[in-house]
């Protein structure tokens, strides 16, 4: 501890930002609501933001790793972020992502692209025709959880909430 009181840790700093009169209004109007400060909801919401992208602070985690937290942002990266496809490969495959981890610039450019042409470019992928859904989110999902092996965390929580009825 230092002669303060506070660990290097605990120690907090100061950060500026700019909202919109909307975004700021919103904020103060949930505070109000929850009868709490604005500055604890501005905290609650950047640890909840952290501790959904955590993949991304962990830097052993590259490649196909990364596609469900990308598939789950999709959307809110693309509209607040706009991030361009050479970064998004970089960040994804990291330089050096392992061979079976590797993510295709192809599938990369899916997770930036708007809803319509996503559906155009699965539709013109044969891999992915078979997996076709009406929905657009859910069709690309299946695709890549299929061409990377990934686990579908939705089937994961169904099968604890199963498993948790039948021990009742």
């Amino acid at each position: 501890m230092t002669s303060q009181g506070f660990t290097e840790v605990e120690k907090k700093q100061i950060v500026s930002m700019r909202l919109n009169n909307n975004d700021r209004n919103a904020i103060q109007t949930i505070a109000s609501r929850l009868f709490v400060r604005e500055a604890e909801l501005y905290r609650f919401a950047v640890n909840n933001l952290l501790n959904r992208m955590h993949h991304l602070h962990n830097m052993d985690c590259t490649g196909s790793d990364l596609l469900p937290l990308f598939i789950e942002f999709r959307e809110e990266l693309n509209q607040n972020l706009g991030l361009k496809k050479q970064q998004l490969y970089k960040v994804i495959n990291n330089g050096n992502a392992h061979p079976d981890k590797f993510v295709s610039m192809a599938d990369i450019e899916l997770l930036l692209l708007p809803l319509h042409q996503v559906r155009q470019r699965l539709l013109q992928t044969e891999a992915a025709l078979i997996f076709k859904k009406n929905d657009i989110n859910a069709w690309l999902e299946s695709y890549f959880v299929e061409k990377y092996g990934l686990v579908k965390a939705i089937d994961d929580e169904e099968i604890e909430i199963t498993e948790g009825e039948v021990e009742v």
